[in-house]
Formats: C-alpha cells, structure tokens, sequence
C-alpha cells in the first residue's frame, strides 16, 4: 500500500500497566488481544516488518501464540518514543531506515494513514512526519484533548498545542458564545501518528524536555524545541478512535462480536 515503492517498519509499543485500562494491549477483541489486532491492520500498510515491542512476559507470550514478531523491552521507559528507540538498537536498524510508532490501543487504525506517513517521510527529507486533518467544528478547536498544530508554507510545524491556534481574533469578537469557526481557518487537528528517522530516534534519548513539552503535556515539542523538522501531511482521513477507558473497551468488543 506504501506510494513509490516505500520501505518502512513498524514498531507498535505495548506497555502493561495504564492508570485507567491496565493490561490494555490484552483486551480481548473477538478472540485476538488488541495488540494482535494492531499489528494484523498494521501489516496491511505494507510495512516490510511489524514489530511488538512491550515490557510484560504476558504481552509477549500473547504475540508469539498468534504468530508475531515481538521484543521485550525496558519497564522504565519514560515514553513510547524512548520503547522505539531500544528496538533500533535491538534490531541495528540503519540511520536512515523509516520507522513508523503505531499506539497499541487503535485496532481499527485505517492502513492507509500508516503509508501516509511513511511516504511523507520519504518525500519531506524531514526528521519526523505526522498527520493532520481539517477542524470543522468550533467545539473541537476550543477542546484542550484535540491538539492543533500550526505549518509553514514547506508543511514543517510551527508549534503544536492543545489551545485554538490560530486564533480567529476578529471573528470570535463578532460571534457570541465563539460558536462556528470563520471560513478558510487553516485549523488542523493533530492526528498522533509518526514515523521517524532511525537517526532521530537515536538521538531523542539525550535530549532535555523543553518547558513547552512540560506545560502543554505534548512531547513532540521536544522535537521542536531542540530544532528537529517535523513535517505535517494533511489527510483527509480521520482515523477512528482508540482505546483509554472501559467505556472505551466495552465499544470496541461490541464492534469486533458485530464482525
């Protein structure tokens, strides 16, 4: 599915232990743990490897009893970026290999957004590449949970953040209640999809947390701040959504016993 002939891997990292959903990526979805549904929409990107990279024994007995490529990683690790990066060295992947982060808890996640952003990568020269998808409604822009991201004219972020940016001064003062968004707003939805350099993921390790990372609780402004090119493809493909809660859960098993 990937454009041009695109060579990338996926890495779908697998952590046990979550405040709301513990032993998440075990959830059973028709028969198959959530994991394993991942990886299978995963390999329908076209990804020349797939890999579950966890830190729980289960985890990884679960992977290998359906037949998937998975590694044990660190329990410590502070992000699923710093999981990625231990298995490019695990694996010795070059610097210049792609690698696209696949969440664990979206196994409805559309194929074609991974190519996307794999092709993207490729293209850009960029150190990262994410999605973004066109806000429409005043309700999610003033909406902390859905991050906005601002571009350049290359498509490069300007910044990312969890407040309505841009902001339409003028036409919020005519607005009472701010209730629509103006016409031709270039607000976007940030869609939490990357894919990476192998050079990059080497490198994220030793770099500080910014403040902006801090305060707005997104960690690719790290990225930014220490001048890394992220570059935003804009999709129109809204991916479905994941997996955080039980109500979350209940949903999703609902939908897999419809199949």
């Amino acid at each position: 599915m990937s454009d041009g002939g695109v060579r990338f891997k996926v890495v779908i990292p697998a952590r046990y232990a979550s405040s709301r959903l513990p032993a998440k990526p075990l959830l059973d979805l028709g028969g198959k743990p959530m994991v394993a549904r991942v990886a299978e929409r995963a390999a329908l990107s076209g990804a020349e490897e797939v890999w579950i990279a966890t830190d729980h024994a289960d985890i990884q007995a679960a992977a290998a009893r359906h037949g998937l490529s998975v590694l044990l990683t660190r329990a410590d690790h502070p992000t699923g970026t710093d999981r990625l990066a231990e298995v490019v060295e695990q694996r010795g992947w070059d610097d210049e290999s792609i690698v696209v982060n696949v969440q664990g808890d979206e196994p409805l996640i559309d194929p074609e957004l991974i190519a996307q952003v794999a092709s993207q990568l490729a293209v850009s020269g960029a150190d990262i590449t994410t999605l973004a998808h066109p806000l429409e409604h005043a309700a999610d822009f003033q909406n902390p949970n859905v991050v906005k991201v601002v571009c350049k004219a290359d498509g490069d972020a300007l910044y990312f953040s969890r407040a309505p940016i841009p902001y339409p001064r003028d036409h919020f003062a005519r607005v009472p209640g701010k209730e629509t968004l103006p016409a031709r707003i270039p607000a976007f939805r940030h869609i939490g999809l990357y894919a990476y350099r192998v050079r990059f993921l080497r490198a994220f390790s030793r770099l500080t947390p910014s403040p902006l990372e801090e305060f707005e609780a997104l960690e690719q402004l790290r990225a930014l701040w220490h001048g890394f090119r992220i570059n935003v493809a804009v999709t129109g493909l809204l991916p479905m959504p994941g997996v955080d809660t039980p109500e979350d859960a209940a949903r999703m098993q609902k939908c897999f016993r419809a199949e």
